[in-house]
């Protein structure tokens, strides 16, 4: 019987990308097991049962870091498939598969030449084990091969995320959130961590150019930028139709997504763009910039910022909501667009991963 160890627990933090890939991921894994196949996940303390009882489970803690006994039945995990590249659980003996979301960190201002070296160094020691790597964009694979040391007989492969939300989640009489409440304006949305790297200070002057629009900025606050954009729109008088919520559960998300009139996403440096993809499943249009990973979550349906110069964000997106109320066959070349990005097509592919690493493939 084959086995497969899976480290998901980065289930602890529910509301990052991480942990939304451990968990669909994770269900779609389950559904397409092969009858013969074992799978055991690792998950945070009190989350053993979250796939359902038909697979085992070890939970995380300090001491496992340091050794993750064998199947009790099996024995030696065949394949062992870290679903991100931090993960400090690592096997002894078991063919390592190993997914890179992003080298984020390479761009970090904040972080010292040494402290980047360090971790290159870090993740390069992990390569050296494995047995085939994947990347979650085609952009984060060229970044790793310009960046590290990958032997030409270790296969490399990309495999995009998937979208686990749709129109269809929204449930019709779901009440619009209290933070939006008192104020019937149409909003532009962001939904990511309010972070430098998300560049989100560049869309308070949008609030000038649209006077009859609120901007959204749904997600996790806690870093000082927060606090600067918050201040920004102080200075430019726009605070009242700014709304920073913090971070919203997945009703609230949902609703934002199939209300707001624009989905807005500026980021410098993505390893996927997993809203953008979530905002074009609800056929919205998408104005993102042109960096890193975006092109190829939005292709040719969405419109993309040339700059961050206010003048010429204000006029791509009021140009852009005429062409998106003109040609009314984009609003489903979107949604059309976002469905290639599917949790079963990416556990079909994982699980054909998993096959040919046991039965010794030779990968192109």
């Amino acid at each position: 019987m084959p086995s497969l160890f899976i480290d998901a627990e980065r289930l602890r933090d529910l509301n990052s990308g991480l942990g939304q890939v451990c968990l669909h991921l994770g269900h779609e894994l389950v559904r397409q097991r092969p009858d013969s196949w074992n799978i055991t996940f690792l998950v945070p303390k009190g989350q053993a049962g979250v796939f359902g009882d038909s697979v085992d489970y070890i939970e995380a803690s300090w001491q496992r870091k340091l050794w993750i006994p064998p199947h009790p039945k099996v024995g030696r995990y065949d394949v062992w498939h870290c679903l991100h590249q931090d993960s400090v659980y690592l096997p002894i003996r078991s063919k390592l598969m190993l997914t890179i979301y992003d080298l984020n960190f390479l761009e970090r201002a904040d972080y010292s030449v040494e402290k980047k070296a360090r971790k290159l160094a870090r993740l390069q020691r992990k390569i050296d084990r494995a047995t085939l790597l994947t990347a979650g964009s085609a952009y984060t694979a060229s970044v790793v091969r310009e960046h590290l040391r990958i032997p030409e007989t270790l296969p490399f492969k990309v495999v995009y995320t998937g979208v686990a939300v749709s129109e269809q989640d929204v449930q019709p009489d779901a009440p619009q959130p209290a933070f939006l409440t008192g104020d019937d304006k149409p909003f532009f949305l962001f939904v990511g961590v309010i972070h430098p790297k998300k560049n989100v200070h560049t869309l308070l002057p949008l609030l000038e150019a649209f006077p009859d629009y609120r901007l959204v900025l749904a997600g996790p606050d806690r870093h000082p930028y927060a606090q600067h954009i918050r201040e920004q729109a102080q200075k430019l008088g726009v605070a009242d139709r700014l709304v920073m919520p913090g971070p919203v559960d997945e009703a609230t998300k949902l609703w934002l997504y199939a209300h707001c009139d624009a989905f807005l996403f500026p980021s410098l440096s993505e390893g996927f763009g997993l809203p953008v993809a979530e905002a074009m499943t609800f056929g919205k249009p998408v104005f993102i910039s042109d960096l890193t990973s975006l092109p190829e979550v939005g292709g040719k349906e969405a419109y993309y910022f040339e700059n961050f110069e206010p003048e010429s964000m204000a006029k791509l997106i009021h140009d852009g909501l005429h062409d998106f109320g003109q040609n009314p066959l984009r609003q489903e070349r979107l949604r059309r667009r976002a469905a290639s990005f599917s949790w079963p097509n990416v556990a079909s592919e994982y699980w054909n991963l998993y096959k040919g690493i046991v039965a010794g493939e030779q990968f192109v």
